[in-house]
């Protein structure tokens, strides 16, 4: 490219881009205020919030979820952008992000916003006025949306991402010093253990070999953020997003494999007696033990409340009768952290978490335990630590290993370790959206089609660039929940929006590397097919999609910002 041309390139970044970011998501705050009014009105009954009524205006409710989602996204992504200019690292690709999500994503809230393939919310959904939707109109929005995201925008930003093919991320993520160092070291593992192998486990339905669970191990992954006088790195969340990213990239079941330690260990941190910790913590930080979350039944999926697996008090032991399902990890776990009814108080109240041990099982014996039996589900992705249903008929756990000592407290438990588990899915999700995003480029580089590669075809490389675009909000809505989390701060609505978020944008990005890939992409025998149906279940576990959005809808009309 000349010089001339190369200024020209240039100057497609917006003048003023910063002040232009920070007054567009201020506008954005506006009209969602606007919208978070007009639903509350739709939802009150005597001045106070129906769930009844929210439920009746679903549709609503959860439009005013995403528009709140979309919101805190731009609101990150001006904020990121400042501290990157401020650290002299904000170059023409991170604008260049920056401009085209502020561009797309204003147009989206301005005109409607997908909440899946076939449901749009649209302003008039939310009961925005004509005049509060004009007034969201400013001359900065209007210039955002008219050339932040066109076409000769995209295909510099496709140029620059072209050049930066191999780069840990498209746009620095501006990450610290430590955890980029901790982001190469994973990739780099993820690299030489994880990806030429990933698929061959994936298509033969073949556990993750404890070979490579023991390496990860050795790297501190399942003691991330276990206190180092409990043998963990002493680490915060902002670390396990990383951590939980760059193997999801490699295989999202090496990058889950660290989820039931995580969520164990804040049980056993947030709940358990200091005899507990003393005795798991430092199994479960040096991966000695394998632990796996038993929650889910056959007829609850989220609805906790109605959990009827017992868990009989008898002497030293408990007696646990009932069935549980998509249990993952479940045959080779050492521990189970198993959710049951010790008692007969209703709902939530009699729920109790019981830390219960196991031996460990294979393919040919998966439960060698009495009282205990169980089988596989076989599942489309998301496979090498396999999903079960499990029936306990006085499977017998020890009295000592009642969660805290007291009976009553699981679901008060559980509910402490939400905001970590859905903050390390949404990293999960970036991971596999990175993943799609590298295959679909690499293709497109390398496909001819009618004399050139079919990267060059604009409707190609400009889904390349959304998905970068789409990546780096996500990551920063995670990253940015992660650091509430770390600063001791409420933030189960941020965790529930970069899950709702990432979860779609790696399904998203999935689904248009397949397409660049045409009919190979359809093929079993390429990666890419198995990073579509690994990307599904996103949408689905840890709350599914409908589940996030009812949650985040909830917390923002009784009160949340």
């Amino acid at each position: 490219m000349t010089n001339t041309a190369e200024t020209a390139a240039k100057a497609l970044v917006l003048g003023n881009l910063l002040p232009l970011a920070a007054s567009a998501a201020t506008s954005a705050e506006t009209l969602l205020a606007k919208a978070k009014a007009a639903v509350a009105l739709k939802v009150s009954h005597d001045g106070k919030i129906s769930a009844a009524l929210i439920e009746r205006e679903q549709f609503a409710a959860h439009g005013l979820s995403w528009m709140a989602t979309y919101v805190e996204g731009l609101r990150q992504l001006a904020a990121y952008a400042a501290r990157m200019t401020e650290e002299g690292r904000f170059g023409e690709i991170e604008a260049l992000i920056v401009q085209v999500a502020f561009g797309e994503y204003l147009s989206q809230l301005s005109g409607g916003i997908p909440m899946s393939q076939g449901e749009i919310v649209r302003p008039q959904d939310l009961g925005i006025s004509d005049t509060d939707h004009a007034a969201f109109h400013t001359a900065d929005v209007r210039a955002l949306i008219a050339q932040g995201n066109t076409a000769q925008v995209r295909a510099r930003l496709a140029k620059l991402i072209a050049e930066n093919v191999g780069a840990a991320s498209f746009g620095d993520a501006g990450l610290e010093d430590t955890y980029e160092q901790i982001r190469d070291q994973m990739r780099r593992f993820a690299d030489a253990e994880v990806v030429p192998y990933a698929h061959d486990w994936h298509l033969k339905d073949e556990y993750i070999p404890l070979e490579v669970i023991a390496k990860m191990a050795e790297l501190g992954v399942f003691g991330l953020t276990i206190p180092e006088e409990f043998g963990g790195l002493g680490l915060g969340k902002e670390s396990m997003c990383v951590v939980s990213e760059e193997l999801s990239r490699g295989y999202i079941g090496v990058g889950s494999l660290g989820t039931r330690s995580e969520i164990a260990a804040e049980l056993i941190l947030g709940g358990g007696t200091p005899e507990q910790k003393a005795k798991w913590l430092p199994k479960i930080a040096s991966g000695e033990i394998l632990p796996t979350a038993v929650f889910t039944e056959p007829n609850t999926g989220s609805d906790l409340a109605s959990l009827r697996t017992r868990g009989k008090r008898d002497g030293d032991v408990y007696r646990v009768t009932g069935n549980k399902t998509w249990i993952t990890h479940a045959a080779r776990a050492d521990v189970m952290t198993l959710l049951c009814r010790t008692s007969d108080a209703p709902g939530y109240k009699g729920l109790s978490m019981l830390l219960a041990e196991k031996p460990r099982g294979d393919d040919a014996n998966p439960f060698p335990a009495k009282g205990m039996t169980g089988g596989e589900i076989r599942v489309l992705g998301y496979r090498g630590m396999k999903e079960f249903e499990i029936g306990f008929d006085d499977f017998e756990v020890k009295a000592e290993n009642l969660l805290g000592g007291e009976e009553g407290q699981g679901f008060k438990q559980l509910m402490q370790t939400f905001e970590s588990a859905r903050i390390q899915t949404a990293a999960r999700a970036i991971g596999v959206a990175q993943a799609a995003l590298e295959l679909g480029l690499k293709y497109a580089q390398e496909r001819i089609q009618f004399g050139k590669p079919i990267f060059n075809f604009p409707r190609v490389s400009g889904k390349l660039v959304m998905m970068a675009v789409e990546i780096l909000v996500a990551r920063q809505l995670t990253y940015h929940a992660a650091r509430e989390k770390d600063g001791g701060r409420r933030c189960d609505l941020e965790a529930g929006m970069a899950k709702l978020l990432g979860a779609r944008v790696a399904w998203a990005a999935a689904d248009n590397a397949l397409q660049i890939h045409g009919g190979n992409g359809f093929a079993l025998e390429y990666p890419v097919s198995r990073v579509l149906c690994d990307a599904r279940i996103l949408n689905i576990f840890e709350g599914a999609a409908e589940i996030q959005a009812q949650v985040i809808a909830r917390r923002l009309l009784e009160g949340g910002n």
